[in-house]
């Protein structure tokens, strides 16, 4: 059911603080998995492993951020007004944080084997739950009119 009155409780200019930041950890959780893909492709030059460890973590720290806000956006909303995929959306956030801190402890490995296939594997698996939680995040932005989006 959607609800046209709803604003964030976390909003600069009436624009929702968490949907500002959300674009950050897509970016970088996405480039650390193609940084992983073209260190395999160049045979293991070393940049593209550093490249990747920036990438995630710059990821885990806006997404961090993100949902901060986004959870004072949940639970600000009143109870009976949560839409059951809102907690799914968190819950999935939370998992690509857990996967996306595990992969950078995993790129920290000196080498070869800090990327493949370990490394590469959880890059993929973290950018599958970021689909998945960024479709359901659509979902609550335009088919529930959470986030303050219109």
């Amino acid at each position: 059911m959607a609800d046209a009155s709803f604003r964030p409780r976390a909003a600069i200019g009436g624009v929702p603080v968490h949907a500002m930041l959300v674009p950050f950890p897509i970016v970088g959780f996405t480039g650390a998995l193609l940084c992983d893909l073209a260190y395999v492709g160049s045979n293991g030059q070393v940049q593209w492993s550093n490249f990747a460890q920036w990438l995630l973590a710059s990821g885990e720290f806006f997404g961090a951020l993100a949902a901060l806000f986004g959870l004072i956006d949940l639970l600000a909303t009143r109870r009976h007004a949560r839409p059951a995929s809102a907690w799914l959306h968190l819950g999935l956030s939370a998992l690509v944080l857990v996967l996306g801190l595990f992969n950078n402890l995993v790129h920290a490995r000196d080498g070869w084997t800090g990327v493949v296939p370990t490394g590469l594997t959880l890059s993929l698996l973290t950018v599958l739950a970021l689909a998945v939680t960024g479709f359901l995040g659509h979902r609550l932005a335009y088919v529930h009119q959470r986030g303050g989006i219109r």
